[in-house]
């Protein structure tokens, strides 16, 4: 059995500015004749910005998709030709201000396989130096740091609902062997 499915047809029903939504009808591994709805997405980082102090960094931005505002990491589409390092330290200067003399690529994940193409790769962000925000035009964003141990709240009482972050916190505090 192969692990890459065969595309018999595809068809674009739209395409924006971040994604495409495709229509393709295929033959999966093991035989399975099917019809997936996929929006293609080109792949997006997650930064875990880490201050000398152990202190996180979050932003909390609107979200119009989730109907509220939301505490999240650092996060951000990679463009044409952008390394992952370079969308790192762009993202977190446009959302934070602040730099990165390191940073380290941890994981990969897709947050919601059945429909999206996008991968997300969380990279850790250190020794930061403070500088000034440039958010985009329609980005108004409030920057907070906090403890490992309000971190651990937030987690404990579900103040933090966004998936990337989600995955970004417990993967510290796990690699940490830090209790929840």
């Amino acid at each position: 059995m192969g692990s890459r499915a065969r595309i018999l047809a595809s068809k674009s029903i739209y395409e924006g500015r971040v994604v495409r939504l495709k229509v393709d009808r295929v033959i999966e591994p093991g035989g399975i004749e099917a019809t997936r709805e996929v929006v293609w997405h080109a792949g997006s980082v997650v930064v875990l910005p880490r201050l000398r102090d152990g202190r996180v960094l979050l932003v909390r931005q609107f979200r119009y998709a989730a109907g509220g505002s939301l505490w999240e990491l650092v996060a951000g589409g990679i463009e044409r030709g952008e390394s992952l390092r370079a969308a790192a330290r762009r993202e977190l200067l446009e959302e934070t201000g602040y730099r990165a003399r390191r940073l380290k690529p941890l994981l990969k994940f897709f947050p919601s396989p059945g429909i999206l193409s996008e991968r997300m790769h969380l990279v850790e962000a250190r020794d930061l130096t403070r500088g000034e925000a440039r958010p985009e035009s329609d980005e108004r964003i409030r920057v907070e740091s906090f403890t490992l141990a309000q971190i651990r709240k937030m987690l404990r009482t579900r103040r933090i609902q966004d998936g990337k972050t989600l995955v970004g916190l417990y993967w510290l505090l796990l690699t940490r062997r830090i209790t929840i």
